[in-house]
């Protein structure tokens, strides 16, 4: 079969290597689109501090089932989507239900490798029916769970005011299920270009730019009261940092990404507000159905979201131009 193997950072090839041969609890599944995630352009361009090269990356997948193990309810042919969070069963984590933050977790094209290939053998547990949607939107349930999960930690009521620091696409994930959940969404972000989309795209009312005079115009936004909930999805040492001045008095601030480095912020101010800080990793199953069924009842503009795309082979050649901020990609999928 085809792959596409990071061999060092920078550089994609196209590579033949044996289809797998499934165990006995496992599907075989027939990739057929793959969403290019932040993470991918990490380990292209070296940034990735959880992994070893060569690497075949991709864990937003979605295809058709081969086979599957005696008595599983997935026939041959059948659309699916994969949960790409490979975990262990036995550890602390996965015995409390929350197979999201195993202690040993295998990230599909990271920890192991993913779905840039025509063929994968997954644990017949991570691979779940998607006849209900496209193989397009079925690639993007990942991304987008990561999302619902942020904002299911969060406990959004409705009427809540809700910030969503950084428009990408996991920030994108998190104002559509904050706003399902009836919060009132705002966004805060440094491109224009993506406040754009989440204005025409998800109906975002209130999007500001970051930088100088950002904290005065959300202050004038909410009364100088701010934000009964701050999802962060920047990745950004500074902008998690800063965005603690954001939330409300008896407000929560959740952290959907993560920074290799040590966050400060004023003991007093967090105290005085009586925050909730909370962190967010992956998504459960119940994330993963939540954007099943938002996609089934229409509440996804997924053929908005999905802004680029290319087959397998041509990969190599479109990757260096999908990293660069001016070619203005959402979310990329390759077509297998």
């Amino acid at each position: 079969m085809r792959a596409v193997s990071c061999t060092a950072p920078g550089d994609l090839v196209v590579v033949e290597r044996e289809a797998p041969r499934p165990a006995a609890d496992e599907v075989l599944v027939r990739i057929r689109r793959v969403g290019i995630c932040g993470t991918d352009m990490h380990i292209f361009q070296g940034k990735h501090p959880f992994l070893e090269y060569p690497r075949v990356m991709g864990h937003e997948l979605s295809g058709e089932v081969v086979s599957a193990p005696a008595g599983s309810p997935l026939s041959e042919g059948e659309r699916v989507y994969i949960n790409p969070y490979i975990a262990c069963g036995t550890c602390h984590a996965c015995r409390k239900g929350r197979p999201n933050c195993c202690m040993r977790i295998g990230v599909l094209g990271v920890h192991r490798d993913g779905g840039l290939a025509e063929f994968l053998a997954l644990p017949a547990r991570n691979v779940f029916s998607a006849e209900a949607i496209g193989l397009d939107e079925a690639a993007m349930v990942e991304f987008l769970a990561i999302g619902a999960h942020g904002v299911r930690r969060a406990e959004i009521q409705p009427g809540d005011r809700v910030l969503v620091v950084g428009a990408g696409p996991i920030g994108l994930g998190a104002m559509l299920f904050a706003r399902l959940a009836g919060g009132e969404v705002t966004t805060l972000d440094l491109r224009a270009d993506r406040l754009a989309f989440a204005r025409s795209a998800l109906g975002i009312p209130h999007t500001v730019p970051a930088g100088e005079g950002a904290a005065s115009a959300l202050a004038d936004l909410t009364g100088g009261d701010f934000f009964d909930v701050v999802i962060d999805a920047t990745g950004n040492t500074a902008s998690i940092e800063a965005s603690f001045a954001y939330v409300a008095h008896c407000g929560t601030y959740v952290l959907l990404s993560v920074v290799k480095d040590v966050i400060r912020f004023a003991d007093p101010e967090f105290h005085k507000r009586e925050m909730k800080l909370v962190a967010s990793r992956n998504a459960l199953a119940v994330d993963f159905e939540t954007v099943l069924a938002a996609m089934a009842r229409g509440d996804v503009p997924t053929g908005l979201l999905a802004t680029h795309r290319a087959p397998l082979a041509d990969l190599p050649a479109r990757m260096p131009d999908w990293i660069r901020p001016e070619t203005g990609v959402i979310k990329a999928l390759v077509e297998v």
